[in-house]
Order: C-alpha cells, then sequence, then structure tokens
C-alpha cells in the first residue's frame, strides 16, 4: 500500500477519519555531504516535514516525517552541517511527494487551472488552481530538434485581431515552435536561427512566402494541396452563381418523389395485411419493418397524408407570384435583376435578398423547385464515383445548360486528378491553366493567375508528398487548448502547453 515510501521506515499509521497519517523516519545510513561527497552518518540534530502522498482508499495520506542533520567530516569543508535530501521521494521546500506532484501536473496539463482544481479536489489530491498552473509550468519541454521538412501555419488568438504562428514537423507531427504573432521579420528571424530546414510546408499566404525566401532561399517551399481545392471550391462557387439564368432552365421533379411512391406501396401492403385479418406484429415481420412503422400507416386513412409538404410564411412576393411565374415560363434564364425592376415597378417594397431566397425556394413554380448554386455546386466538387444515380443524371442536365458548366465540370475533374502527387503533374498543371484560360469563366482565371504566381511551390505540392495536413490537425488540438483556457492565460502558458508532448 505504501511502497512509494520504501526508502523510509515507517514507524506508524493512524486513521485521521479524512485522512491517512504515517510516522516515518529516514534510514540510519551514510549519506554523501553535498559539496565534498564525503560520507558521514553523524547526526547533528532532528527536523520533521508534512508532506502529502497519493491518496489511498480515495483520502488524502499525510506524511510525518523526521530527517536528520548531519555533520560533515572533513576538515575544511564550508558546509559543517547539511540536512539529508530523499531524492526520488522529496524535493527541498516541498510539501507534496515526487510522484503526487506528477499526477497532479499530468492532471494540470490535460485540464489546466480550474478544471484541474476540480478533478483533482475529486481524486482527493486538492490543490488551487495557481498551484495547477505552477506544476504546468514546471513541466519540462522536449528538447527542440529541428526538422527537415517542417509545416508553418497560423492560428487565431483572437479572430480578426491577433493571431499567431505555429511550426511543427510536417512528417511526424511533433511541434516544433510557436511564435507570437504572424509578421514576416518574425519568422524569417526563426528560419535564420534553426539552420537545418530543407523543405517548408505551407498555405497559400504570400507573407510566409517571402519570410522563406529571404532566410532559406534554398529550401523547397511545398504549396498545401487542401488548400489548393479549397481555393478552387470558392471559384467554383462564385461560376455557378453566376450562370443562374443557365441553371434556371433545369427544374428536377421534387426530390420526394421516390419516396411518395415507395411509401404509398407500404401503405398499400400494409392495409393488405389488415383487411386479411393480419396482426400488427406478425404485420411488421411478414414485410421486414419496425412495429410502430406498421402502427403509423395502419392510422393512416390515405397515403396522401404521409407526404409532409413545405410551410412556408407569407412575405413581400406573394402579391407577384403570378407574374414571377409568367415571366420565367416565357423566359427561363431571364436575371433576377431584371425581375426585381419589374415587380418594384408594381409596388414591391421588398429587398432584393427576399426575391432570391423566394425563387430559390421554388415558390414562384409551385410543387418544382429551382436546384440551388449550393447543391450545384456540391455536385460539381464531388467525386462522381460518391454520387447517386439520381444525382448523376442531375449533373448532366446541368451540365448540359450550357457550354461554360460543360467546361467548368471537365476542368473540376481534371483538377482533381492533379491531388494524387505525381512527377509529371507539373507539366500537365500547364494544360490544365491553359484549358482553363481558354474559357469563359473569368472566376476560374483569377484562380489560375494565382497558380501562377507562386508556381515553384504549387508545383511541389503536386510532385511531392509532403503536405500541411498535421500542422492542420495541431491547430485543431490548439483550439481544444484555448477554449479550455477562455482566452484568460497569457501567450507563455498557451506556448507551453502546446509545445508539451
Amino acid at each position: 500500500m505504501f511502497s512509494g515510501l520504501s526508502v523510509l521506515v515507517v514507524e506508524d499509521v493512524v486513521d485521521g477519519g479524512d485522512a491517512v497519517v504515517v510516522t516515518a523516519r529516514t534510514r540510519d545510513v551514510a549519506v554523501p555531504c553535498p559539496v565534498c561527497r564525503t560520507p558521514t552518518a553523524k547526526v547533528h540534530g532532528y527536523h520533521h516535514r508534512t508532506v502529502t502522498d497519493v491518496p489511498v482508499d480515495g483520502r488524502p495520506v499525510l506524511v510525518h516525517l523526521r530527517v536528520r542533520r548531519l555533520a560533515c567530516p572533513a576538515l575544511g569543508c564550508r558546509r559543517q552541517t547539511f540536512r539529508e535530501q530523499i531524492p526520488g521521494l522529496l524535493e527541498r521546500h516541498q510539501r507534496r511527494t515526487v510522484r503526487l506532484a506528477r499526477q497532479i501536473s499530468q492532471v494540470a496539463r490535460e485540464l489546466c487551472g480550474r478544471a484541474a482544481q476540480r478533478l483533482a479536489s475529486l481524486l482527493a489530491m486538492p490543490v488551487s488552481r495557481s498551484t495547477a498552473l505552477r506544476r504546468l509550468r514546471r513541466l519540462p519541454l522536449p528538447q527542440q530538434v529541428i526538422p527537415r521538412v517542417i509545416g508553418v501555419d497560423d492560428f487565431a488568438l483572437r479572430r480578426r485581431h491577433r493571431y499567431a504562428t505555429i511550426i511543427t514537423d510536417a512528417e511526424t507531427g511533433r511541434r516544433v515552435a510557436v511564435l507570437p504573432d504572424r509578421e514576416r521579420a518574425t519568422l524569417e528571424s526563426w528560419l535564420r536561427e534553426h539552420s537545418g530546414v530543407e523543405v517548408v510546408c505551407r498555405d497559400g499566404s504570400a507573407t510566409y512566402a517571402e519570410a522563406i525566401r529571404r532566410a532559406l532561399p534554398d529550401a523547397v517551399q511545398v504549396s498545401d494541396r487542401w488548400h489548393l481545392w479549397r481555393n478552387l471550391c470558392d471559384k467554383v462557387q462564385l461560376e455557378v452563381r453566376a450562370h443562374a439564368g443557365c441553371r434556371a432552365t433545369i427544374n428536377p421533379a421534387r426530390p420526394g418523389g421516390v419516396h411518395e411512391q415507395t411509401t404509398r406501396e407500404r401503405w398499400n401492403k400494409v392495409h393488405d395485411l389488415l383487411g386479411q385479418g393480419v396482426g400488427l406484429l406478425d404485420c411488421a415481420r411478414r414485410l421486414g419493418v419496425a412495429l410502430n412503422t406498421v402502427k403509423r400507416y395502419a392510422r393512416m386513412p390515405e397515403p396522401q397524408a404521409l407526404r409532409i409538404a413545405p410551410n412556408y410564411r407569407p412575405t413581400l412576393v406573394d402579391p407577384y407570384r403570378d407574374h414571377l411565374r409568367a415571366r420565367r415560363a416565357a423566359e427561363p434564364a431571364v436575371a433576377v435583376t431584371h425581375l426585381l425592376e419589374e415587380i418594384r415597378e408594381l409596388g414591391y417594397t421588398g429587398s432584393a435578398n427576399l426575391l432570391v431566397r423566394y425563387l430559390n425556394q421554388g415558390r414562384a413554380e409551385g410543387d418544382r423547385p429551382v436546384t440551388t448554386a449550393r447543391h450545384v455546386g456540391r455536385l460539381l466538387l464531388t467525386d462522381p464515383e460518391n454520387l447517386r444515380p439520381k444525382e448523376l443524371t442531375l449533373l448532366e442536365k446541368i451540365t448540359a445548360a450550357c457550354p461554360e458548366m460543360t467546361a467548368l465540370a471537365d476542368l473540376v475533374r481534371g483538377f482533381a486528378a492533379l491531388l494524387k502527387p505525381a512527377e509529371s503533374n507539373d507539366a500537365k498543371l500547364t494544360a490544365w491553366i491553359t484549358a482553363a484560360r481558354a474559357v469563359g469563366l473569368p472566376h476560374l482565371h483569377s484562380f489560375t493567375n494565382g497558380l501562377e504566381i507562386d508556381r515553384p511551390a504549387v508545383n511541389a505540392g503536386l510532385t511531392l508528398p509532403y503536405h500541411n495536413g498535421r500542422t492542420e490537425g495541431v491547430n485543431t488540438r490548439t483550439k481544444r487548448i484555448m477554449r479550455q483556457m477562455h482566452g484568460r492565460a497569457g501567450f507563455d502558458l498557451l506556448r507551453h502547453r502546446i509545445l508539451l508532448p
């Protein structure tokens, strides 16, 4: 039970109610002088210490310890007497054993201040939040070894106001350093002080790119592939919105049609069995559905009652619904701005956003909703192998609406194929940029211009296996740490917690 106190002589153990009290003393053995290292067992006097050990049976353990003050026998030693220490069990001036302090440090490492205080109290290791933070700060940081491949990214200390920079080992995810800001000079200074970096993974930040170029002109900069794909997704979404007129000609049937047909067939089967005198439980077994489902179908007099129709609130656009329906039927690609001007002449006083939402919800066409730009963007940016048959059919109709949408779908698939690193991807990227600039897609042209500006890093990102994914994972862990600390701790404590292994 008290194996951690085996270096002592335990003289008595008393049940003190709220705590277990242990009386112990040090062993009568020779101890080397801390100055001249001369062994001695000559006792000059005794001192008593009260320390806390790890809890037993959910109660704290108090150790009343008697230690010796020894006299050094060496002539000329500047330490005539000294108090003996107990390495591995106690440290100088401490009121807790080493193993208890280690447990408190690990709790504080995971939970920080107040949360560590609450959990430690439940574990019979009561500490204050300040003590928990002190134990956390005393945890040693791992020895800093600069890796060959690093990842650089920023994270928000206070969103839109203050940011910091984190540097990791891009191959293992180990945290290397945390810088107090994301300025060029700060990163450049750190890179100059730590040599040995050969490859740097980053996002599209021009500030980081310039700092790396100045400090490490021979290092290879790798643009992260996830950020390249994200930038393409944003431009594709803008292109889809710009071709709203072409998309307006595609009005697929209500997505619930297949579900309604299945519901009607199941309703008929349930009522046929019930009409033959089959019980509800037996009916559920025969049809392979839940009993509650059979009960719900049995209560419905007609299958149409199972259909849930959208319930819209009245809006300022409702009086002009017939005009909008007639105009869109006569000219499917009519611009929303033209419709807004027309109904304003008729007395409409609402906003343009209200009209856009009204049209996107399909309320002008009644039961035939219009496919939204977000839905179309998702179809274009999803791997065709992961789409359902009806989604593939809808995507084919949308891409066939105009030549630009057809070209956009082909370009998205072509760029997605480049995201798997290969040696020939740099030449394929050149061909892809040429094809993208030959089509009338202005938002995609700006994306290609950005690729050309950072072309060496983009080529490295598409040909080398390195990426910034592990750095993004460290950023996610950093957000959890910041939520635990609620923004009340300083940057030094945040840096310490991030760098702890």
